[in-house]
């Protein structure tokens, strides 16, 4: 289609859209917009006579780039909650194979309590910090980047967006995520093992679940809500990440 043939036209330009993309996700695309705009500006007060509007301009560059508070509130809390899900699953998954074995239809009050007061704590909070640092922040700088990048809501731009999050920021997520799991434990040597293992089935079964929640995050919601849909998404999806990793 046009879009592709504009984005892939030769190879100097497939370079610089992934190396493009890849700034996008982390954020560094801000920057370099902003010293782009910054030069132009400048241009601009050579060349006019007044100069409010390019005051304008270098005030909101100084500012920076401004850390997506609200969007890693919301990554976080989403994640702890997935995690706190499948701890409780599996526990009560044990507590369940218990009682078929002992003479009791169902599980006392003491039992409940047990179920909640072994939650691996720090467990949880390795997987919040990680929707608070990293996937908060980091997806809501992708999202941006590929609106601005394919700002048109036409079927096109949209299975674009939807393949290049899949071949982009799926693989991203999963390396870092693991990544971040393996340093918290300690087990750092152990990454490229756990890469082998479980990397690439925990992609491919995420494409089957991430295909249609993408399609619809791009389709019909609003950028600033697309971290807090997808981060909703992410509940059923750290449910299974969080099991994955446990293992």
């Amino acid at each position: 289609g046009k879009p592709l043939s504009l984005l892939f036209q030769n190879e100097k330009g497939i370079n610089h859209f992934v190396m493009d993309a890849l700034g996008g996700f982390w954020g560094l695309n801000s920057f370099n917009h902003r010293r782009k705009k910054n030069n132009s500006s400048g241009d601009r007060r050579n060349q006019r006579k007044s100069g409010s509007s390019d005051s304008v301009d270098v005030s909101r560059d100084a500012a920076g780039y401004q850390f997506p508070l609200k969007q890693a509130v919301t990554a976080g809390a989403l994640t702890f909650t997935g995690d706190t899900i499948a701890q409780l699953s599996g526990r009560w998954k044990k507590r369940a194979a218990a009682l078929k074995q002992s003479s009791s239809d169902k599980p006392d009050q003491e039992e409940l309590w047990n179920l909640f007061s072994e939650h691996d704590w720090v467990r949880a909070l390795r997987m919040s910090t990680y929707g608070f640092l990293l996937y908060g922040p980091g997806s809501y700088a992708w999202y941006q980047y590929l609106d601005r990048s394919l700002p048109k809501p036409t079927a096109t731009n949209i299975v674009l967006k939807v393949l290049l999050n899949q071949v982009i920021l799926g693989p991203s997520v999963i390396a870092v995520i693991f990544a971040w799991n393996n340093l918290w434990l300690g087990k750092i040597s152990e990454l490229g093992n756990k890469y082998q293992k479980d990397a690439l089935p925990t992609l491919l079964y995420g494409f089957r679940f991430w295909v249609p929640v993408s399609i619809l995050n791009f389709w019909v919601v609003p950028l600033q809500a697309r971290v807090a849909f997808m981060s909703m998404g992410s509940v059923f999806w750290n449910f299974y990440l969080s099991s994955t990793l446990s293992k």
